[in-house]
């Protein structure tokens, strides 16, 4: 009995670090800066999921808590049902806090990763990011519209890393 209970728990805690690790072979990136960070970001393009599903407008505004946590608060406009949505969750770093990489919670306990995997380090104006998988790709910029030259980079450095670019939605802001 005791084996079988060691072997669930093993089993639990892998379940629990698999979601909030980064893919094999992406790196967040290094010397973040929260502070740089935080604020508004839109949502430019991503490989399309559930939650988000027919959403335009979408955006993210990341706040620094008190306790270094950082509320998320995610917004979109449901064109189907012609009406806005939110999503406000908590994300923690996984690393150290000069590390691109974050476990976030929208449901609870259940965290997922939030890895940037590239990022303007220098003015912090677009970011690349991505999940524990290659299912989620997100593409976020500090303005609603961005260089054909910016869109060009993100595809080819998605592409050179396994995502699906030829399902990457480009969202209308």
């Amino acid at each position: 009995m005791k084996a079988i209970t060691t072997i669930l728990l093993i089993t639990g805690l892998f379940l629990l670090t698999a979601c909030t690790s980064a893919p094999e072979g992406i790196t967040p990136v290094k010397n973040f800066d929260l502070e740089q960070y935080k604020g508004k970001w839109y949502e430019i393009a991503r490989l399309d999921h559930s939650f988000e599903e027919g959403m335009e407008q979408v955006t993210a505004t990341y706040t620094v808590n008190d306790d270094g946590t950082v509320k998320v608060l995610n917004k979109g406009f449901i064109t189907k049902e012609q009406k806005w949505d939110e999503a406000e969750g908590l994300a923690k770093f996984v690393e150290g806090t000069d590390t691109g990489h974050f476990k976030v919670s929208f449901f609870g306990p259940f965290y997922g990763a939030y890895v940037i995997f590239e990022l303007d380090q220098d003015d912090y104006q677009y970011a690349f990011i991505t999940s524990y998988n290659r299912d989620f790709l997100w593409f976020l910029s500090r303005t609603p519209t961005v260089s054909d030259k910016l869109k060009q980079h993100f595809i080819a450095k998605a592409n050179k890393l396994g995502f699906a670019t030829e399902q990457i939605i480009w969202v209308k802001q």
